[in-house]
């Protein structure tokens, strides 16, 4: 009977010894973590991509982040803004890109300022350039007897109005908006890629390129999908074994539904608006 009884504790202690060993092996592989980001969609807001970033980066447990981006770019606000987080978050730690189908205009401005760049063959990228677009109704308007009666302080106040036509001084102001903020690009493309102003600016009228073809121009650094670009962020983190990879979920639920609704009725709803786009 005791002999029973010793057998049964040390099978107890055996497997605690194992259990712990377990628990402590698996905190120790659980350290190797890399963070995953997805950028879907069009750009119309930052805070829950600058969230995440944030997070990441301030977390010891992950080692690297990478960035999916699967966008043809947005807003020119929420593109800089990711754009400067991005930036922030890559002096902590290593931040690799993997570009999907496509990650162009303000997908290709928040890439520029990772630590490194991959994309498939066929990804569409590029589209460096800012588009304005002014819908005008006035014609529509007058065909069924409605007119706009508008009231102003300031000759320019209504500038961009869906109810007049662009005066020359008006059109004049717009673009020389847009080329300020096009070159705010540009600097940037040539800051995050170390390439000459110059010739960032031949690149940068708003043409396309792909994958292939953005690589041979030193706008992205290899080809390759997103397990490509998670075995190099492993590989600059010093990652052993296979690395853990840590997704937060974006944010569901009635007032995400409500936010979601929100921007695609803004999008179709005229409107001028100023975007890092790629809208063929």
């Amino acid at each position: 009977m005791k002999k029973v009884c010793l057998v049964l504790t040390g099978m107890v202690l055996l497997l605690l010894i194992i259990a712990a060993a377990m628990s402590l092996f698996s905190r120790i592989q659980a350290g190797e973590k890399i963070g995953l980001i997805r950028i879907e969609g069009t750009i119309t807001r930052s805070g829950e991509v600058i969230s995440s970033l944030k997070q990441f980066a301030d977390d010891p447990s992950i080692k690297a982040i990478v960035l999916r981006i699967d966008s043809p770019g947005g807003g020119v606000g929420p593109s800089q803004e990711i754009y400067e987080e991005v930036k922030k978050a890559a002096a902590k730690k290593d931040i690799v890109v993997s570009m999907g189908s496509l990650a162009a205009s303000g997908g290709y401005y928040i890439s520029v300022a990772a630590t490194k760049i991959f994309a498939n063959p066929g990804t569409i990228t590029g589209s460096i350039g800012v588009i304005m677009e002014v819908p005008n109704v006035q014609g529509l308007l007058s065909k069924i007897g409605v007119k706009a009666e508008i009231i102003k302080s300031g000759k320019n106040k209504d500038i961009g109005s869906l109810f007049k036509s662009l005066t020359p001084e008006q059109r004049r102001i717009l673009q020389g908006t847009l080329d300020n903020v096009h070159e705010q690009f540009i600097e940037a493309v040539a800051a995050g890629r170390k390439m000459p102003v110059d010739v960032v600016r031949k690149l940068a009228d708003g043409r396309i390129f792909t994958g292939q073809q953005a690589k041979a121009l030193g706008l992205v650094d290899q080809l390759g999908d997103l397990e490509d670009a998670i075995n190099a962020a492993k590989t600059m983190a010093g990652i052993k074994g296979r690395p853990v990879i840590v997704e937060k979920k974006r944010s569901k639920g009635i007032l995400g539904i409500f936010k979601s609704k929100v921007s695609s009725f803004s999008d179709i709803y005229p409107s001028f608006k100023i975007g890092y786009l790629f809208a063929p």
